[in-house]
């Protein structure tokens, strides 16, 4: 079992807390964020510290089913940041959408859908958000906690999810259905074909990786804050998202964004740790969702 304290938040509001844990099993750490009043139930997030480190982006040329735009493969060095355990529940969603903005606040002239998800359930990821939604959710805790919650940068996300492997998948050379929830139609590799829900499913219903994160291959893809690139010729090599500065000043709404993780429809072959898909930032899909990343305060 873990063990937690409480602390007040450098930066929150005077009455904003959250708990600091340490889960000894996994032997990571990390905090809870309430996202509504103590004296009322309401569900918070799960935030695990993800330790500095290196590791190589990308795919090896050998790996089955590699697509071009996931080379050059090339080594990043990344200093620690919290990610959240899951992807946003339709629930944290509802919460954070439904907030006013409070005395010091100022005014949030960006109204959130409470309801988008076209599957229905507290605990089921959210889903038909779209870059641009996913970004107001960000900023919506950023200004009410005083931290620096965005979107994880593509080599954050994929550091992450790895957590320490070269393989395919955290869990290995191949996936089952009984690890993630994809399209089990169709197998990896030597594994096995398995079951095709049809659906998502509620968050950490399948085993974390290493590093105690759920859900990093299949149910909803999950956007991040680059902007796509065809291949890594040129990327960032600190961790940092590579977005180019003509294209940020221009505001290019229909420039794509990056989502990782692959879906409960998609095959196994895009759930691998190092498949990538662009979309532009205005699109939304049934397996479109996200996670928040929390950049740390010097």
């Amino acid at each position: 079992m873990g063990v937690s304290t409480t602390r007040q938040a450098d930066g929150a509001a005077a009455s904003t807390k959250f708990r600091f844990l340490i889960t000894h099993r996994r032997r990571a750490q990390g905090y809870h964020e309430p996202l509504g009043a103590e004296a009322v139930e309401a569900p918070s997030l799960t935030m695990l510290w993800m330790p500095p480190g290196r590791f190589w982006m990308g795919s090896p040329e050998e790996e089955p089913e590699r697509r071009s735009n996931e080379g050059p493969q090339h080594l990043v060095q990344l200093q620690g940041f919290f990610l959240a355990q899951t992807p946003i529940t339709q629930a944290q969603w509802r919460q954070v959408a439904q907030w006013r903005p409070t005395k010091g606040e100022g005014t949030w002239n960006q109204k959130l859908n409470p309801n988008p998800s076209h599957f229905k359930g507290g605990q089921l990821p959210v889903e038909s958000v779209n870059w641009e939604d996913a970004m107001k959710f960000c900023r919506r805790l950023s200004q009410r906690t005083g931290r620096r919650y965005t979107l994880p940068s593509e080599a954050q996300w994929e550091y992450a999810c790895r957590a320490g492997t070269t393989t395919p998948f955290h869990c290995g050379s191949t996936i089952s259905t009984k690890l993630a929830n994809y399209n089990g139609n169709e197998g990896y590799g030597d594994g096995a074909k398995g079951e095709f829900r049809q659906q998502t499913t509620d968050v950490a219903s399948f085993p974390a990786n290493p590093w105690g994160l759920h859900d990093m291959h299949g149910n909803v893809w999950e956007w991040c804050s680059d902007q796509w690139h065809g291949n890594y010729k040129g990327a960032p090599e600190d961790g940092s998202d590579w977005i180019v500065e003509e294209a940020k000043e221009n505001k290019i709404s229909m420039n794509r964004r990056l989502l990782r993780g692959g879906s409960w429809v998609g095959s196994p072959a895009v759930c691998r740790s190092a498949c990538r898909y662009g979309n532009p930032p205005v699109n939304r899909s049934y397996g479109f969702g996200f996670r928040v990343c929390c950049l740390p305060q010097d």
